[in-house]
């Protein structure tokens, strides 16, 4: 067959296969996070002042659930006043993350952020004030949405 071994070795080299499979899954989770998070570092920048709180609505090529998360956290200790949201697409799905800094929260949610944006990629989500998470069905809506986040937080303010 095509792992060449008579049938005694089989199960062992089916172990030490899916051993070195897992080992793979690993590295590449840790340099899809090592990515995002060199976007995050880019990103800081192209976050936009709105009466006093800085709001970012990106995405995040190659994220995943975790790595979105990760980078949201990231971008609110960087940006220490903001209202944030991430994206990442894959296939034709859209995955959201939603951060409000502790001192915005009184007048920006997460959940309602993420949820905002969500409706307008065929999804809905939800989450505490702080962080929140979404997926959506229609990926094509997304840039409309993104541009919609400051005029939603400005709202609000």
């Amino acid at each position: 067959g095509a792992l060449k071994a008579p049938t005694a070795e089989l199960n062992t080299r089916i172990g030490q296969t899916l051993e070195q499979v897992k080992a793979l899954e690993k590295e590449v989770a840790a340099l899809k996070g090592k990515l995002a998070s060199s976007q995050g570092d880019e990103l800081v920048a192209q976050a936009v002042d709105v009466k006093g709180i800085k709001v970012l609505a990106a995405v995040l090529n190659g994220a995943d659930a975790k790595t979105l998360r990760d980078t949201l956290d990231k971008l609110k200790d960087k940006l220490k006043t903001a209202a944030i949201v991430l994206a990442a697409v894959d296939g034709g799905k859209v995955q959201l993350a939603a951060g409000v800094t502790a001192d915005s929260m009184g007048k920006v949610k997460a959940g309602e952020l993420v949820n905002f944006v969500a409706q307008q990629v065929g999804g809905k989500g939800g989450g505490k004030p702080d962080m929140a998470m979404a997926g959506g069905t229609d990926a094509s809506g997304l840039p409309k949405a993104l541009q919609s986040v400051q005029a939603w937080v400005a709202e609000r303010l």
